[in-house]
């Protein structure tokens, strides 16, 4: 049976800077960047049949870099916003630090780390279309199109790569690790930080790690 790594994303710009990013394009910032490609050596070994990702460019250039350290440039790619990270409404932009002094550390977790309580929402210049998601919202989309494209090549034997988001992410570990709401509240991955999960052949997992 195939094996799947998840990566998120090296740290982007707004992650040096303390922002909530969700939807905005942002870059990777120098760090993320070496992220990246430390990320490249860690997998450097592994070979991978196809790889998924967002349609943002931290995701992408994450991706892009490790597949050229690794010398897979050449393995398909397909890009959905299914995986993009969750949408932080009216908080897209605004800092983190700021935005818990004003509303306190306990709300500003909940509004990061819970499963079904979505940030405030509020039309604005990052927002024009007043959208906010919770993790739940976010699983709503990823973890269908996880279901529908990316499982049927890890049940077919390949080796899969997927290089998306904090909260994409955390939704597709809650479902392959049968964590509960109040454990996904912990559930924090880091950036560039290359996780393992090892299938047999009956699509259950048997391993799973940090590289």
């Amino acid at each position: 049976m195939g094996n799947l790594v998840l990566v998120r994303h090296g740290e982007s710009q707004w992650n040096l800077e303390n922002r909530f990013t969700g939807w905005v394009d942002v870059p990777l910032s120098a760090k993320g960047e070496q992220e990246a490609r430390a990320a490249g050596e860690k997998l450097k070994g592994y070979t991978f049949d196809k790889a998924f990702t967002s349609v943002l460019q931290r995701a992408n250039n994450t991706l892009k870099t490790i597949l050229e350290v690794t010398g897979q440039t050449g393995i398909p790619v397909e890009y959905d916003q299914a995986l993009n990270e969750r949408h932080y409404g009216a908080l897209q932009g605004l800092n983190k630090q700021e935005t818990a002094l004003k509303y306190g550390d306990e709300q500003v977790k909940i509004w990061r780390r819970s499963y079904d309580v979505p940030p405030p929402t509020d039309k604005t210049d990052l927002n024009p279309d007043g959208i906010s998601e919770s993790l739940k919202d976010t699983a709503a989309r990823t973890l269908p199109y996880y279901e529908k494209h990316i499982l049927p090549e890890i049940m077919a034997g390949k080796n899969i790569i997927i290089a998306a988001h904090g909260n994409s992410l955390r939704s597709i570990v809650m479902y392959l690790e049968n964590l509960t709401k109040e454990q996904v509240l912990e559930l924090n991955i880091p950036t560039g930080a290359p996780l393992l999960y090892v299938f047999d052949a009956t699509c259950a997992i048997t391993d799973h790690k940090y590289l």
